[in-house]
């Protein structure tokens, strides 16, 4: 559940499967976003300790999936934006021009259906879906419930790449560490170049902006340096690809940042391995 919209209440779905956060989640049940009209009893300071415990669980389980991925060498990246920006065709497109470099699995989330893990497993590479029935974001413990199931199924990768495809929502998943490496939050031309503004909190934690689409910069009234400019003054020095699947500008570009960061993950995975063997 968020604490500050409020969202929740569902019940989690991971490949088909409810979850229950009973033993050990401590997930936080009714909680309202501040000011709420509906709650005049709840104070400011509670639903700030609430938040407060709420990211302190998540963040001791991101740490937890962090380990996990550090151990198993895996480069893994949060995709954040808003519905419609092109993440799903982006996934699709990079698993077919990976072709096979190293292994990858990817992680879906949405509130409902199964469409867009169908859509990646067309595309070649295994999936998990997670519902997040009301949710408007993951949180780690899902994540960590979803390579549960992707050990269970012999498709977590060593020495690869981990995609986790967020809810399409600019607000609620720039809060909540997954126990990724990066955040990649992707911005179409379809939108305003003036969201970074508009939702600061997310393309500030993001490590890469991908404007994506571009092949339709002719056709749309989209100011594509502004929007440049606009992501950096509030992350200055935002690294940004320009990117269409459509025409596979950029795409070479993007495969080689995947390929760099596969291979720092894989350098530290071994250089842990021979401290601890020491």
């Amino acid at each position: 559940m968020c604490s500050t919209c409020g969202c929740g209440g569902g019940q989690t779905v991971i490949g088909g499967v409810p979850i229950s956060y009973a033993a050990g989640a401590r997930r936080k049940r009714n909680v309202v976003p501040l000011q709420a009209a509906h709650a005049p009893d709840t104070t400011g300071e509670q639903i700030l300790r609430i938040e407060r415990d709420l990211l302190a669980d998540n963040d001791a389980q991101a740490a937890i999936n962090r380990t996990v991925f550090a151990e198993r060498g895996l480069f893994v990246l949060n995709f954040v934006s808003s519905p419609g920006s092109g993440k799903t065709t982006l996934l699709a497109d990079t698993i077919r021009r990976w072709q096979a470099r190293t292994p990858l699995a990817v992680i879906e989330g949405d509130q409902q259906t199964e469409n867009d893990a169908d859509r990646i497993r067309a595309a070649g590479a295994p999936a998990v879906q997670i519902n997040t029935g009301k949710g408007c974001h993951l949180d780690a413990h899902m994540v960590s419930n979803a390579v549960a199931r992707l050990v269970e199924d012999d498709a977590l990768p060593r020495d690869g790449l981990l995609f986790i495809e967020n809810v399409g929502n600019l607000v609620c998943p720039a809060a909540f560490d997954l126990g990724e490496a990066h955040k990649v939050v992707i911005l179409s031309v379809t939108e305003g170049e003036d969201k970074p503004l508009k939702y600061p909190d997310m393309f500030r934690v993001a490590d890469l902006l991908i404007m994506s689409k571009v092949d339709l910069l002719p056709f749309v009234d989209f100011d594509a340096e502004a929007a440049i400019a606009h992501a950096r003054k509030v992350r200055p020095g935002l690294p940004v690809l320009k990117l269409s699947t459509r025409t596979g500008e950029g795409c070479d570009a993007w495969l080689a940042w995947l390929a760099a960061g596969c291979a720092a993950s894989r350098h530290e995975a071994a250089a842990t391995e021979d401290a601890s063997n020491r």
